[in-house]
């Protein structure tokens, strides 16, 4: 289970610690914050970018494959479902995600089939896919 633990600093900027202890600041651009960091969009679609490249990565170790280096570049944007291809449910907003893969090393055509597939199967896409439960509880400290 990940748990990280988030304090308000200044105007809207945030600090975020991990229970491995690491630690960063998070914030929103000039005009609307400091822009002393990522804002949190930044920080979900690194985490996205992030657990696709080690995915890949562990996988073509196991594999013996010789995978060198993997970059990826994401994108998000709101749409609306109307405009969104194999949507169910007609109105409100779909979550777009548009996902730039490139893979170094000398593979061939089907292990490069094989990591564009594993790559889908990263923990993090598995989580934005899913369907999601949030329990909340609010407090006053006092």
């Amino acid at each position: 289970m990940a748990r990280v633990s988030v304090e308000s600093v200044k105007n809207v900027q945030v600090r975020v610690v991990a229970d491995e202890g690491h630690a960063w600041i998070a914030d929103e651009p000039l005009g609307v914050g400091d822009g002393a960091g990522p804002g949190p969009y930044d920080l979900l679609l690194g985490a996205l970018g992030s657990c696709m490249t080690m995915t890949l990565l562990m996988y073509s170790r196991r594999k013996d494959w010789p995978l060198e280096r993997v970059e990826v570049d994401i994108q998000h944007d709101r749409i609306h479902a109307d405009d969104a291809a194999n949507v169910e449910s007609a109105g409100g907003m779909v979550e777009h995600f548009t996902i730039d893969l490139v893979l170094h090393g000398d593979l061939d055509q089907t292990q490069i089939d094989r990591l564009s597939d594993i790559s889908t199967r990263c923990p993090v896409r598995k989580t934005l896919a899913g369907t999601h439960v949030f329990d909340e509880t609010t407090r006053h400290a006092s």
